[in-house]
């Protein structure tokens, strides 16, 4: 009789993560088919360690998962620490390094030096090539929460960035926060207006959620898809909208700039700069094909925005004054409401976890598995 397959949940790392690429729910399931989980402690996780010891998993130290034997997969969702260090497991997570991102080959090259497999979740896909899994939906709505909060801020605070964010427990709960703050922020200001780029995919339509939920005008959401960003950019209705939000998702051909620099400062000499806040959702700055080419680095919870210095001055009433513009590019925004996104995610996931004794012969890993090799193949 062959031994159960063995999926080691891994503590996260990376500073303000508290999702988990497993829920206690999916691990009970796991364990109900035969599979043996084994979770590390952690002090960040949305859920307790105890309710997934309650389920039947086993607790083991925080970090642990480099020595154990190599026939356990490590699962996790963020990029493992900065090393160089060999990985000799098959290790299931977002690594960030199969579209030429920065340092990605530093990164891919320490699992053939090690031995080790990468099944990368962002490219998990069923046979027509769609995601069998993604934090779309939550990072659109966590992204249009975002935006709005820095909106309200600018408008009470306009010489100051948005101070550090904390997650919450619920949606009901980012909804309350963002309602307060619109009504005390739109006293005397008109509602912004809002231009939505990926409108019609996953993380467009959770942007959209959020919007209406928050109880934005349907008439002040202007929602773009592949139709109307056909012709290139750059677009001039970025600029004239009050906030933009990107919800393209980056594949590996370049597209056109949607904005750049030199058009927003054009726009501010001529007056008629109203875009302030910008959400890059995709938040991908080092990458060669990003269409929001007005940053160059990403932001974090407790750093939210990075100002776009554009060197544009205006005169009112006889001093200088600057309009804001701010940048948000947070790269796990569905932190923001780490249970929910968890349990949606991993609802998705657990199918194709599932078959993970199987791998060997199911095609969603299978198929993950060559691309891994294709790519490790094109390292120089």
């Amino acid at each position: 009789m062959s031994s159960p397959t063995v999926i080691h949940l891994r503590s996260e790392c990376k500073q303000f993560e508290h999702r988990s690429a497993l829920t206690p729910t999916a691990a009970k399931s796991l364990i109900e088919h035969g599979y043996t989980v084994n979770v590390e402690r952690s002090p960040a996780r949305i859920f307790k360690d105890e309710e997934f010891e309650a389920v039947g998993a086993t607790l083991v130290p925080e970090g642990s998962w480099p020595e154990v034997p190599e026939s356990h997969l490590i699962l996790g969702l963020k990029e493992l620490p900065e090393e160089d260090t060999p990985l000799k497991h098959t290790h299931i997570q977002f690594a960030h390094c199969y579209k030429e991102q920065s340092g990605w080959q530093q990164v891919l090259r320490r699992f053939p030096r090690g031995g080790g497999t990468l099944y990368d979740l962002e490219f998990l896909t069923d046979p027509q090539g769609r995601r069998v899994a993604a934090f779309g939906s939550s990072a659109g709505y966590c992204g249009a929460a975002l935006a709005l909060l820095t909106y309200t801020h600018q408008l009470l605070n306009p010489h100051s960035p948005l101070p550090a964010q904390s997650f919450y427990p619920t949606a009901p709960d980012l909804q309350k926060q963002i309602k307060s703050s619109l009504a005390s922020s739109l006293k005397h200001a008109p509602s912004p207006k809002i231009l939505i780029i990926g409108a019609l995919g996953r993380c467009g339509s959770g942007a959209i959620s959020l919007l209406k939920a928050a109880g934005i005008p349907a008439a002040d959401i202007t929602e773009w898809d592949m139709a109307e960003t056909a012709r290139g950019g750059p677009f001039e209705e970025i600029v004239e909208a009050d906030i933009f939000i990107n919800c393209v998702y980056l594949g590996n051909a370049p597209i056109p700039p949607f904005v750049t620099k030199e058009q927003l400062r054009q726009a501010g000499r001529e007056g008629r700069r109203n875009l302030s806040v910008v959400c890059d959702v995709s938040c991908d700055p080092t990458s060669p094909n990003n269409p929001v080419r007005i940053y160059d680095t990403w932001t974090s919870f407790s750093n939210p925005t990075v100002a776009v210095d554009l060197d544009e001055k205006k005169v009112s009433m006889g001093e200088a004054t600057t309009k804001p513009l701010s940048v948000i590019a947070i790269d796990h925004l569905p932190s923001l409401l780490p249970r929910e996104a968890s349990e949606d995610f991993c609802r998705d996931l657990l199918p194709s976890l599932l078959l993970l004794e199987k791998r060997q012969e199911a095609e969603v890993w299978v198929r993950a598995e060559k691309l891994f090799r294709e790519k490790v193949e094109s390292l120089p």
